[in-house]
């Protein structure tokens, strides 16, 4: 699938407990009406994260953003998220999936992922120390999705328009905690 077939947002915040309350000044730097969230936040228990998630809903609708939630479709369908990522059980939502190796690759194809987020492109401060997949692998398992491939692991604006200049359509968009931190 090419960029143009596609109306999911470009860029993507992926939550998690480490940003804190600067998750609101991440959400604030998304572009109006074409970023998404995917919350992800798996650490809370379950009434925790329902109220974050609620707070984050809120947020997405002010600023016209899409919304995913990962894992749980109880929470996703309870909290009206357009997207389901990386789903505990099947829902009536498209779902996205994370794209680590050519055996997730297939399964995308194979659910009739939405969207795919391809990482680690580059290290990351989110899992130190972990192998990163390289543009050249990346761009590998991006042609290999059946749907639109986000770039994750330690992207920017910059970076990614390295990509895209290395591989012109093979990727979407961009998704990252730090880049909407810096």
């Amino acid at each position: 699938m090419t960029a143009n077939q596609s109306s999911w947002p470009r860029q993507w915040l992926m939550t998690d407990e480490r940003i804190g309350n600067r998750l609101w000044d991440a959400i604030d730097r998304l572009p109006i009406g074409n970023g998404g969230i995917v919350f992800r936040h798996y650490s809370l228990d379950s009434d925790e994260r329902a109220i974050l998630g609620a707070r984050i809903t809120k947020a997405a609708a002010e600023r016209e953003l899409v919304l995913a939630v990962a894992g749980s479709a109880l929470l996703a369908e309870r909290l009206g998220a357009a997207l389901l990522h990386n789903p505990d059980r099947p829902a009536g939502l498209p779902i996205s999936l994370s794209i680590h190796d050519e055996a997730a690759a297939t399964r995308s194809r194979q659910l009739d992922a939405a969207l795919a987020f391809v990482s680690p492109v580059y290290g990351t401060r989110s899992h130190p120390g972990a192998p990163s997949l390289g543009i050249d692998r990346a761009a590998i398992l991006a042609r290999q999705l059946g749907c639109p491939a986000i770039a994750l692991g330690g992207m920017n604006s910059e970076r990614f328009d390295a990509l895209e200049q290395a591989y012109p359509g093979q990727f979407y968009g961009f998704a990252g905690i730090d880049c909407w931190l810096e």
